[in-house]
This record gives C-alpha cells, sequence and structure tokens, in this order.
C-alpha cells in the first residue's frame, strides 16, 4: 500500500478524522499516528490520553488493517475487543500497528499494539474479533443454494 492509499483509507473514517489519526506506510510497514491533540486528553491533572481516545485509535487501526487485505470490499464491524490499558498514555504522540493473526471466510481475529516511546514499552493492547463483510462471490454461492 502507498502513502496516499494509506491517507485516503483513513480520511474516510469520519471518527478517524475526529481524533486526528494518520496513516504512514514505511516499506511494507503500516501504522497509525494519534498525534498530541488537547481534545484527546482524559486527565488534564496528569495530564493523560483519555482511555476511549486510545482504544477507538486502536479499534480504527485493526479495522484499517483488515480493510488493506480487502481494499474492494466495506469496513469490518468489530464483534469483540479486548482492551488492556498497560501504561498512562502521555500526552505525546502514539503509534499503533496491527497484525491479523487469523482471516477465516466471515471472521477476523486482530491484536494491535499502542506504543508511544519505544515499540517495546506498549501503553495498551487489543486483542478483537471482527466480522468481514461478505465478498461478491459469497452471495452468488447462496444465491445458488436457494
Amino acid at each position: 500500500m502507498k502513502q496516499r492509499q494509506a491517507e485516503d483509507l483513513i480520511a474516510s473514517i469520519p471518527y478517524a478524522q475526529m481524533l486526528g489519526i494518520e496513516a504512514r506506510v514505511m516499506g511494507d510497514d503500516f501504522l497509525l499516528v494519534l498525534p498530541y491533540l488537547a481534545t484527546n486528553i482524559g486527565n488534564p491533572t496528569l495530564p493523560a490520553l483519555h482511555g476511549g481516545a486510545v482504544g477507538g485509535f486502536m479499534e480504527v487501526c485493526a479495522m484499517a488493517e483488515i480493510r488493506r487485505h480487502n481494499i474492494d470490499l466495506p469496513f469490518s464491524k468489530p464483534i469483540g475487543v479486548n482492551i488492556d490499558y498497560l501504561r498512562r498514555g502521555k500526552p505525546v504522540e502514539t503509534f499503533a500497528r496491527a497484525e491479523i493473526v487469523k482471516e477465516g471466510a466471515r471472521v477476523a481475529n486482530v491484536r494491535v499494539r499502542a506504543w508511544q516511546e519505544s515499540f517495546d514499552k506498549p501503553i495498551a493492547a487489543l486483542s478483537g474479533h471482527f466480522l468481514l463483510p461478505k465478498k461478491p462471490t459469497d452471495n452468488v454461492s447462496e444465491q445458488k443454494k436457494s
């Protein structure tokens, strides 16, 4: 995937736009960046990123990774998502990378890691199952059965 395609992919997600998420492509690596924005701060006393902003950021990352491998299909839908918050999200850029662990005909299992200063020190980890959209060939085979 080229940088422009990645930017267009993220631009098509309204929630990603609200959070200010940016896409970066480096060789074969695709990652998302949540820039520091005051609107993403949940606790201004510490200050710390809002857990919902971090969770939403990671969910967008998972869905974008699935879409990247199925570019002609609509976005997948989350079925079940678990997030482990491991460290306080500081008011700096946050990065996330997703890995599709297994993609079946209807469901994909995805893991996402979010970090700030070091990939080896994640601030949160997501594990989720996503419902994949039906492929055009799925509809044809269902019509033949009836």
